[in-house]
């Protein structure tokens, strides 16, 4: 009597492996495909064949033609690496005087005492970003909001171009021997979280990424929390609001006292 060959279905083991292998196959696609879009709550799709589309990173339009658009103003401004690298002393100089206004919370010298954002050494990109979309709505906030829309295109560009060209300054919890925390380092790869420092400084840097050695872990934390719970969504391409939905309030808290405590 022979033996049925290894890989034939008349091997009971093979034929229960493929079953196997298949059908995990179609439940990750399912969930990959169809599932984990559909459950994104800031993501509007027009049905099943969109999900799996913008799952595919397939642009694709809604059923009735158009492109369906979200119910909250978005960022309009297009971030490049070299955007903003080369300001010229002019815009400097003018940008000192207009960044006079912005000192009660920001200091005099970019650097604040009230928790919000230290400006100094920033890149230009960033806070030009900034504060178009305050400018716009795609960021709303009580202070900033009004400051921003009496600015015109070149007063951003030339606030931007002041701070920039200004040095870092650590803050008054300056602890360079703190170890950076796992989330920072090497992120959650289980949770499809990126290491922080991929896209804001030690391990590389990415466009429209703020610099954040320095600031204060109160404005950092709100800045997550605010990402979590979708009440801040000017972020490129949804990234902060998946990454700070994933995070755990620890490690919000881990990554607040890190970048408070570098230069």
């Amino acid at each position: 009597m022979s033996e049925p060959k290894l890989f034939s279905f008349g091997n009971p083991w093979f034929g229960v492996s493929v079953g196997v292998t298949a059908g995990i196959a179609v439940l990750a696609a399912l969930a990959g495909l169809i599932w984990l879009p559909l459950a994104q709550p800031d993501l509007k799709l027009s049905g099943i064949w969109d999900a799996i589309c913008s799952a595919a990173g397939v642009p694709r339009l809604s059923s009735q033609g158009d492109a369906i658009q979200p119910d909250f103003k978005i960022s309009n401004v297009v971030m490049t690496s070299e955007m903003l690298t080369r300001p010229n002393q002019v815009s400097i100089g003018r940008g000192a005087t207009l960044a006079q206004r912005c000192a009660i919370c920001h200091g005099p010298q970019g650097v604040s005492d009230a928790n919000s954002p230290n400006l100094a050494g920033q890149f230009a990109a960033v806070t030009y970003k900034e504060l178009n979309d305050f400018k716009t709505g795609a960021r709303v906030n009580v202070v900033m909001s009004p400051f921003a829309a009496a600015m015109s295109s070149r007063d951003m560009l030339d606030v931007a171009a002041y701070y920039a060209y200004l040095p870092r300054v650590p803050s008054n919890n300056l602890d360079t021997k703190l170890a950076a925390p796992p989330i920072v380092v090497t992120g959650a790869p289980m949770r499809n979280i990126p290491p922080c420092g991929s896209c804001h400084g030690d391990i590389d840097t990415k466009a429209g990424s703020p610099w954040l050695g320095g600031q204060s872990a109160v404005y950092i934390k709100a800045q997550l929390h605010a990402f979590a719970s979708g009440t801040r969504r000017n972020d490129i391409s949804q990234q902060m609001r998946n990454i700070a939905r994933q995070m755990t309030a620890d490690e919000i808290d881990q990554v607040a006292r890190y970048y408070e405590a570098q230069p």
